[in-house]
This record gives structure tokens, C-alpha cells and sequence, in this order.
């Protein structure tokens, strides 16, 4: 894309908002996806890992479908792109007079700079809750997810009361006592 330096405000900035806005999108919709399988999946889950299974062969169904959400929005974005839908960024370089065939270059350049953005924050937050959540024993640890029903209650039998910030998220994973990773829809 003939950024010298690469690093230039101008272009950096912009470029990282456009790869970490698209991104937390993604990121958002696979963690939920996954939070949501695991509480819902929960027995089959249990069941696998009772019979031996590791715990990745346990969670790679889960896996595979909070990826395959987490990666819709790009997908679909990228599908229309140029048919249906003419880009920002490239319609604004083609009004500023910028050569046509350049401006599509940048998009198809940035779409797929975002595509990739996504595919990789997706996995990687898939993978890491679900290590969470099944540790190495293989033993799955549903006390690390809190739904919205025991959210209400304060937990199970209506036990702590949750901090303000948990009470307005859907799904939390808990680290260690209160440091967690909370999706809010």
C-alpha cells in the first residue's frame, strides 16, 4: 500500500481503527456464541470428557460454530462488497479524484486486512475461553460461567452479589476472583 514509513500517523491510525473496530465485532459475537454453547451444551460436554475425551475433541463442535458466527459480519460484509454496497473508503478516494482502479485495489486490500484481523481475534478468543472453561485435567468448570439467570440471583442459591459491571453483561468468564472478560450485548 506504499506507506513510507509504515507508521505514519495518517495512515497508521486510521488503518487500525477500521482492523480493531471490525474487530471487537467479531470478537464479540464468537464469545458469546461460545459462552452461550458451553452453558447449553453443558451435559454433552460432560459427557464427553467422562468417556475419555480430550478436551479439545470435547469443545471442537462448540468451537467450530462460535468461530463460523464470530466470522459472519466479515464474511457477509466482504460477499457485497462492490455489488451491492459501494465502499467508503473507496468511494471517498474516487470523489477526493484518486485513480479508480486504485481505490479498489486499497478496498479489496483493507477488506481482506480485515478479514484476516477477524479470523484471527475470533480464534484466538474461542480457544482462550474455552481452555478457561475445560482445563487440562480434562474437567469442564461451569462455576467460570455466569448467565444471565444466576446474574439475577446473585449466583447460585443467591450467594455474593455481583459488582455493578458484571450485573450489565451477558455472559462472564471469571480468571481468577473478580478479573474477567465480560461480553455485553
Amino acid at each position: 500500500m506504499n506507506f513510507d514509513p509504515p507508521y505514519t500517523a495518517a495512515k497508521f491510525i486510521p488503518t487500525m481503527g477500521m482492523l480493531f473496530g471490525n474487530t471487537m465485532v467479531g470478537v464479540s459475537l464468537g464469545m458469546d456464541s461460545v459462552l452461550t454453547a458451553v452453558d447449553t451444551r453443558r451435559e454433552s460436554v460432560e459427557a464427553m470428557l467422562h468417556y475419555g475425551a480430550s478436551r479439545w475433541e470435547a469443545v471442537w463442535p462448540i468451537a467450530v460454530d462460535a468461530a463460523r458466527t464470530g466470522m459472519v459480519p466479515s464474511i457477509t460484509s466482504m460477499s457485497i462488497m462492490g455489488l451491492i454496497s459501494i465502499p467508503g473508503m473507496m468511494s471517498g478516494q474516487i470523489l477526493g479524484g484518486a485513480n479508480v482502479m486504485n481505490a479498489a485495489r486499497y478496498q479489496q486490500v483493507f477488506v481482506f486486512m480485515i478479514a484476516a484481523s477477524v479470523a484471527l481475534g475470533v480464534v484466538f478468543s474461542v480457544v482462550a475461553v474455552l481452555f478457561i472453561v475445560v482445563d487440562g485435567q480434562p474437567q469442564l468448570h461451569s462455576e467460570r460461567i455466569i448467565n444471565k439467570a444466576m446474574r439475577s440471583t446473585g449466583g447460585k442459591g443467591g450467594g455474593q452479589r455481583l459488582p455493578a459491571t458484571a450485573r450489565s453483561c451477558s455472559s462472564i468468564v471469571h480468571l481468577k476472583e473478580w478479573k474477567g472478560t465480560c461480553i455485553s450485548r
